[in-house]
């Protein structure tokens, strides 16, 4: 029984993560159609940066209920994050001869990503 919970806590956070992306993608995207998939790399970034304030605040600082494990970092961002869009975003510039759009977006996502994600382990351990 217990670990069904834990599948509703990480089906909950997923949803609500899936349609946070999708709507602030669309919208970043919709205002700046750039070759470029900004949405997406936003998105990622972003959620590189939430993930490292939450894990480590939830690891770390707060003692909350185990379900909040399951539904922020694996339900939530787990779905917010978008890096199977990203791949498919690059794999469609490649395929269409913009390697340069697909070779930025790659190394930038990784790196920024990664530093955005420090960043946040940084700022929640100040906290």
């Amino acid at each position: 029984m217990a670990a069904m919970n834990r599948y509703a806590w990480i089906a909950i956070g997923g949803a609500v993560g899936a349609l946070a992306r999708y709507q602030l993608a669309t919208a970043i995207q919709s205002r700046l159609p750039l070759g470029f998939p900004l949405g997406t790399f936003l998105v990622n970034v972003s959620g590189c940066l939430a993930m490292g304030i939450v894990s480590t605040l939830l690891a770390d600082r707060l003692s909350l209920s185990p379900n909040w494990r399951f539904a922020v970092p694996i339900g939530f961002i787990g779905a917010y994050t978008t890096f199977s869009t990203f791949e498919f975003e690059t794999f469609r510039a490649v395929n269409d001869g913009a390697w340069l759009v697909g070779g930025v977006n790659v190394v930038a996502s990784v790196v920024v990503g990664y530093i955005a994600l420090w960043v946040g382990v940084v700022v929640a351990r100040a906290m």
